[in-house]
Formats: structure tokens, sequence, C-alpha cells
């Protein structure tokens, strides 16, 4: 049987000293070498497949998190991001040759260098306890930082297992984990880092981006929104109740890319509420509260914020409500709202409450939207190509998933992250190795091209003209915004956008006529 060691938070005192300690061993140069950083990836990955079954038996303990959520979306998705990251690290941390350099600097070679930022901090969430830590942590690996890792407290056993397999593996003088609560990460805040990177909720969000900006911290922040489904009088209404259904019982709805609220064509809604009630007896036919594939609240106080909000709304429930206080047990609800200022819209959910608003038409649907929440985490329209795009083109988001709900979150290569108040920064496979990279621009003059840029050494008198006439670019544009037809450029290009285009385009018509030719004889 598992066992799942007992959480001991980390004296805040010894908080200053643990992160001197981590900054002296980057500055000793130790985590830059790429053999260095694969190793340390490539013990971290036994480590958590040595500790499979104690991770399985702290989700469930914390959040009732079964086995195939708990492998799919939180051990094998932190497993298969260090495989693919062991693979692409090579690649990804060589210099860059840079674009877009004129051939009168070309001599000076300039290059973009990938440098790791220095100690970071990663602060991770209780919805999804492993992912949301030690995915963000492989990045900073990946990039050559030294790092602390503050697990969530409100998933403490997810938190023990998590620490035994960090310092069971990982470099104790290179990667440290730090256990406790709003003492403990208030001490954190306090220490000066290269980069903080928060997952969680905009308040806390808000606390850590002022607190870094007092020493000019970066961060990156993945927080959350309101998110909007949009189900158009064209959508399929069977795929649409089903897909949305899937976004808002994984992890019990506490997901903060799942869809906050549903605005229904009317003309849709009858048949979009029976599909969603079908496929809800398809998914558990006996019963969601018997089945082990479906989780619970992660703490009274979360389960009572939900209630409240249920009890607070003048929607009517349609589907579910049924409650277990004491096993943290709430049930997918289906309620339609009569008004968009209800709470349930209003206000993020976090957990499985599906308010359903009925709309007119598209364009009602595209107002409430933007005013509910202009930049949200997730946008997932359902409807034709043309409406579809519409609704991309029209609302913001940080990331959308076509008919479907959040899809492109759930894909561990894709960059993820938020936009305005529902985030900045982004990461996931390449995008985690650039979260925690500097992308450092360096030129190299070699003493040979000395007569070359002497021209930029005073005294200035009579070099004007000459260097203007050297870098001075023409617009290929009127005063009126609208470009000049030039027929040498369209012979270069082609009508390619740049001279390697058209050149490209001349090699194809060659090969094809010496290809025509040859079938010809």
């Amino acid at each position: 049987m598992a066992t799942i060691p007992p959480l001991k938070y980390t004296s805040s005192g010894s908080i200053p000293t643990i992160v001197d300690g981590l900054r002296a061993t980057f500055h000793s140069q130790k985590t830059k070498p790429i053999e260095f950083r694969l190793g340390q990836l490539r013990k971290l990955y036994w480590s958590l497949k040595d500790n499979e079954d104690a991770l399985i038996a702290a989700c469930q303990h914390d959040i009732g998190k079964g086995t195939f959520e708990a492998h799919v979306m939180e051990i094998d998705w932190c497993t298969n991001d260090i495989l693919f990251v062991c693979k692409n690290l090579e690649k990804w941390a060589k210099d860059e040759k840079a674009p877009d350099i004129p051939l009168s600097i070309a001599a000076l070679t300039p290059k973009i260098r990938k440098d790791p930022l220095g100690c970071v901090l990663v602060i991770g969430a209780y919805n999804f306890p492993v992912q949301l830590a030690v995915g963000p942590l492989i990045g900073a690996i990946a990039a050559g930082n030294t790092a602390v890792l503050k697990p969530s407290e409100n998933a403490p056993s997810v938190a023990a297992v998590v620490q035994r397999i960090i310092e069971s593996a990982l470099d104790s003088t290179c990667y440290g984990v730090i256990q406790g609560g709003v003492p403990e990460t208030t001490a954190l805040l306090d220490q000066k880092w290269d980069k903080i990177f928060y997952t969680g909720g905009a308040v806390v969000g808000t606390i850590i981006a002022k607190k870094a900006a007092e020493t000019l911290t970066p961060v990156t922040l993945e927080l959350g929104g309101r998110n909007p489904a949009i189900v158009t009088k064209n959508a399929n209404a069977r795929l649409a109740a089903r897909r949305l259904l899937w976004g808002k019982i994984t992890n019990a709805g506490q997901v903060c890319l799942s869809q906050n609220y549903t605005l229904v064509d009317k003309e849709i809604l009858p048949a979009f509420v029976a599909e969603m009630r079908l496929a809800m007896t398809e998914f558990f036919p006996n019963g969601v509260k018997a089945s082990e594939d479906y989780g619970r609240i992660i703490n009274a106080r979360q389960w009572t914020r939900l209630k409240n909000l249920l009890d607070g709304s003048n929607g009517e429930i349609l589907m579910g409500g049924e409650m277990d206080e004491g096993e943290r047990f709430f049930a997918p609800t289906l309620i339609q709202v009569h008004d968009f200022h209800d709470s349930l819209i209003m206000e993020e959910s976090f957990g499985p409450l599906m308010p359903i608003f009925a709309v007119d038409d598209l364009d009602h649907a595209i107002r409430i939207a933007g005013e509910v929440h202009e930049t949200p985490l997730g946008l997932y329209p359902f409807g034709t190509k043309k409406e579809t795009d519409r609704i991309l083109r029209e609302l913001r988001s940080g990331g959308a998933s076509v008919n479907d709900a959040f899809f492109h979150g759930s894909i561990p290569t894709l960059a993820f992250g938020g936009v305005g108040d529902s985030g900045q920064g982004t990461y996931r496979g390449r995008a985690s190795f650039d979260c925690f990279s500097h992308r450092r621009s360096i030129t190299t003059t070699p003493g040979w091209v000395e007569k070359l840029i002497a021209i930029r050494y005073p005294p200035y008198k009579g070099k004007l003209a000459k260097i203007r006439k050297m870098n001075e670019l023409k617009p290929n544009f009127d005063r009126e915004g609208k470009v000049k037809f030039s027929l040498v450029t369209y012979l270069l290009t082609l009508g390619t956008r740049g001279v390697m285009g058209g050149l490209t385009r001349i090699a194809v018509i060659i090969l094809g006529m010496y290809h025509a030719s040859n079938s010809q004889t």
C-alpha cells in the first residue's frame, strides 16, 4: 500500500537561508550545462514513476480524483512533458542566428542566446496539485535555473508526496521545496527572485504582482476567468452538450479553463437541455455520486462557497443539485438563469455549476460575453465555421477551443496562458523553456571591421549623408498609405513578400520545366 508522508510546514525563519543557498548555487554556474539539466530531469522522471501509487492515493485523499484523471491529467502529463523536453532541450538551448540582419552588419554575427533567469519561485495550485506544481518546475530546470517549489497547502497529501519526489531525486543545492500557508508564502515573497510563477486566483495573483513590482521581478500569472461558451442555433446540440458537460465533470468542475456559463440560442435551447440530461445518464449510468470517475470539492470552505453561490441565484435548476457536505460531494448542476447579471454568471464558480442563458441571436451572445468579462481565460464557440470565426474575431480570450470544451488546454505541447486580467505569460512544452529563459542578444565585433565602422566616431562633420545613404530605408507606400507598384520589385519577388520567396518560386518553375522536358523525351 502506498505511503503518504505527513506534511510538515517549513520554518519561515529558514526561508532566507534556503533562498540564499540556491542563489549562490546559480552563481556557481552549476545548473547551466545542458547535461546537468538533462540529468536532473531524467531523475525527476523516475522519481515520479516510483511514486505513482502514492500520488494516486494522495490525489484521491485530497480532491477525490479518480485513477483515470490522476494518471492522465497529473502523473502522465508530467512524465510525458519531461520526455518531450529531454528530447528537444539541446535544440532549444542552441544559440539562434538573429533574423532580419542587414548585410552591412552581418560580419558582427548577431545571435540570440537563451540564458537562465536565475533563482525562480514556482507556486502551485490545489486543483491539479501535481501538474501545476511539477509542470512549471520542469521548465525552470530545463532552462538552467535554480528553483523553489511551493505546493498548495490545500492539497496536503499531494504536497507531501511531491516534496518526497523532489528531494529524493534532485540536487538539494539547486532545488528546494517550501511547505506552508499564508505566513510561509509571505516570507517567500519577501525574498528577491528572478521570476515568480503563480497559478491560482486573481485576488492572490494581484497580491503577488504588487509584491513582485517592488523589486521589478517578472511574473507569470496563470489565473482564471468567467469563460463563456456560446452555442448558436446551427450548432450540433448533442456534441455541444456532451463536450461542455465533460468540461464541468472533469475534476468536479475545479478547472480554471472550464466554461463559467453558456449562452444558448433560444431556438436550440430545448434540444441542448435534453442532450445534456441524456449525456449525464450516459456518463454516469449508476449515478454521479457512486461513480469512481467523479471527484470531490477540495475542502469544506469551497463546498460552502459553491452552495452559497447556487442558493444566491435566481435561476431554475434543470438537472442535478444533489449535495453531500460530509463527502464534499457536489453534483454537476444545470441551471437556467433569466438575467445575465445573475451571480452564477458574473462570478467565477470554479466548480460543477453550469448556468445557461437563452439569447436571441449571435449578436446578443457576443454582446453579453463581452460585457461579462472582456478577457477571459477561455472561449468556447459552437456553430458553423462562419459563426465561430466571427466569435473568435470579436471576442478576446487567453485561448479558445472551437466546438469543444477547453481542448486547447489539454495539449501538453501547446502554449497556454491568459490575457489581460486572466493572466500573463505562457508555458507548456517549448513555451515552458522560453518562460524561464532570457533571450540575450549578442554581437561580436572583429578587429578587421574597424575601418568599416569608423564612420560612427566623431567628429561627425560630413558623415551624416554617408551613413543615411547606407542605413535609411525607403517606404514602398505613398502618403495615403497605398502601396506603390514597382515592376522591378515584382520581378524580383514574383508576387511573394520577399526576394527569397521569389527565388523559391523561380526554383520551383525551373524544376517543373526540367521535369516536363524529361517527361517528353
